[in-house]
């Protein structure tokens, strides 16, 4: 089996809302999610012969996903009151609400599910939340 592995990373903020402890304010952390996928075999077109798919490629595939996460608020749908989030769009602060409580753990298991929906074979998901916590998702 043949694996490959590219990172990407992304800057933002988030909070844990419920969370008893310093994650329950709002804090920033640049998030680092390397991408490892598999191939049982090599490709044998011309231009991507002896490769399982070029890195540039799938390094373009993550890039686009967690450039919208890209020095933005991260939220879970429902943790702020509408007048927050109303006063946020008002200072042109970017919000993006998620239908799960930003952790890394719920993150890993995200990149992976939209990257296995674009037809890639993925093997694993790490996400990095700081330089010595990784959550890692695979099935």
């Amino acid at each position: 089996m043949y694996q490959l592995t590219i990172e990407q990373s992304f800057d933002s903020a988030h909070f844990l809302a419920g969370y008893n402890g310093k994650c329950g304010n709002i804090h920033g952390h640049r998030w680092r999610v390397l991408l490892s996928v598999e191939s049982e075999t090599l490709r044998d077109d011309r231009q991507q012969r002896g490769m399982c798919v070029d890195f540039s490629t799938l390094k373009d595939v993550l890039k686009d996903i967690v450039d919208e996460y890209d020095h933005t608020l991260l939220i879970e749908e429902g943790s702020l009151q509408q007048k927050t989030l109303d006063v946020f769009a008002e200072e042109g602060f970017p919000v993006v609400e998620l239908a799960f409580r930003p952790t890394a753990e719920n993150f890993a298991k995200h990149f992976y599910d939209i990257v296995k929906a674009k037809g890639y074979q993925v093997a694993m998901v790490q996400v990095y939340e700081t330089p010595n916590n990784c959550a890692a998702y695979r099935e």
